[in-house]
């Protein structure tokens, strides 16, 4: 959408990521479909092709992808105002939403049955995915050699392969091919882990919290599981702040609730130093992000004046789009499990295909029907 049709960016980005921070539920892959539907076809901010140069980008950042989406379309619509605001008004809704929920549990020890709500939107979320891989895929598998590299990338992770080391692969397959004497060397140095940041043992301190959140934004990359290896190591082995279950739980409710995953900080930190320890934790796993996208920001166009690294880019949207594909074969052998599933999927699928209704109704809708299909059994 032109800038002089719309003289107040800042409302609207502010309107559209507290929607989806309320109503963004089931993952990266589902946030980033939804911020597809919005940004490109409803709003259109952007074409197909930006918005995949945007997620290949992030991919290739540590830290919470869909967050970063949030924050790079803020930056790509109203500068460095919308790169902060876009990336708030995601996280703030899941925080304070977690934060009620982490009260809820230190006061009653358990959680609030949330089965039948989740049951009916598991079928829309993989509806909203499929046709987000579809519309993504259009566009970055175009040639038949960014399709098979795309398959051979969906392929390595069904197989188990890390994807951060599959989406640099692609990259470099992607500019090896359009380059055929490049040096593999040039690659070595992206591969390096990055360093670890230093370690706090017990007892319990918010600096430590700190540092230890901190840490997991800067450098984690892959899905919610490598989160709960990452925070496990940490915070159950090493320091003893949690116990195995309690663990368990924060991460359940990351999953359950909207918006970002990574908001089981938010959770863990409350259990941990009350509302000081939600919110030292909260802004510790976040704060890399809206660095890690501030600083690569000026990069894109760089990249595509650069036919070698324009090349790169292509690759790893290719690998992008096979991941979200994982994402959706994943979710689709969890949750396509009774007939019920089967026909709320196939009816989120007419819903967004042929009627276009938006997918925040539909995702409501489906919470809802779950919920009630729960209770008459």
């Amino acid at each position: 959408m032109d800038e002089a049709l719309e003289p107040r960016p800042l409302k609207s980005l502010a309107g559209l990521f507290l929607k989806l921070g309320l109503t963004a539920f089931g993952g990266p892959a589902a946030h980033i479909a939804m911020m597809e539907e919005e940004v490109v076809r409803r709003r259109k901010w952007m074409d197909h092709a930006a918005f995949l140069d945007l997620l290949g980008l992030c991919s290739l950042l540590p830290g919470p992808n869909s967050t970063e989406m949030a924050i790079a379309i803020g930056r790509a619509k109203a500068g460095w105002r919308g790169l902060v605001l876009a990336g708030l008004c995601f996280i703030l809704p899941a925080a304070l939403l977690t934060l009620g929920l982490a009260a809820l549990y230190v006061r009653f020890g358990r959680l609030p049955a949330t089965q039948g709500f989740l049951m009916g939107l598991k079928p829309i979320v993989l509806a909203i995915v499929a046709q987000a891989v579809w519309n993504l895929g259009r566009s970055a598998l175009k040639t038949w050699r960014a399709a098979l590299l795309g398959v051979a990338v969906l392929a390595a992770n069904l197989a188990g392969l890390q994807e951060a080391l599959l989406i640099l692969g692609a990259g470099a397959v992607s500019l090896a091919l359009a380059r055929p004497r490049l040096r593999a060397s040039a690659f070595g140095a992206a591969l390096l882990p990055l360093p670890a940041l230093p370690a706090f043992a017990v007892p319990f301190s918010l600096g430590g919290l700190f540092w230890v959140f901190l840490k997991v934004g800067a450098t984690l990359f892959g899905s919610g599981y490598v989160l709960v290896a990452f925070l496990r190591t940490d915070l159950v082995h090493r320091l003893g702040w949690l116990t195995e279950t309690q663990l368990l739980d924060a991460v359940a409710v990351g999953q359950v609730t909207p918006g970002p995953v990574f908001t089981t900080a938010t959770f863990i930190g409350y259990l941990l130093g009350s509302w000081r320890g939600a919110l030292v934790a909260t802004t510790a796993i976040f704060v890399p992000a809206f660095l890690l996208v501030a600083a690569s920001a000026s990069f894109l166009p760089k990249i595509r004046r650069s036919p070698a690294l324009s090349a790169f880019m292509n690759g790893v949207n290719a690998a992008a789009v096979a991941l979200m594909a994982t994402a959706l074969w994943d979710l689709g052998r969890a949750t396509l499990a009774s007939w019920c599933t089967v026909a709320l999927g196939l009816l989120a699928a007419w819903l967004l295909i042929r009627r276009r209704v938006n997918a925040t109704w539909v995702l409501l809708g489906g919470g809802l029907a779950g919920y009630l299909l729960h209770l008459g059994r």
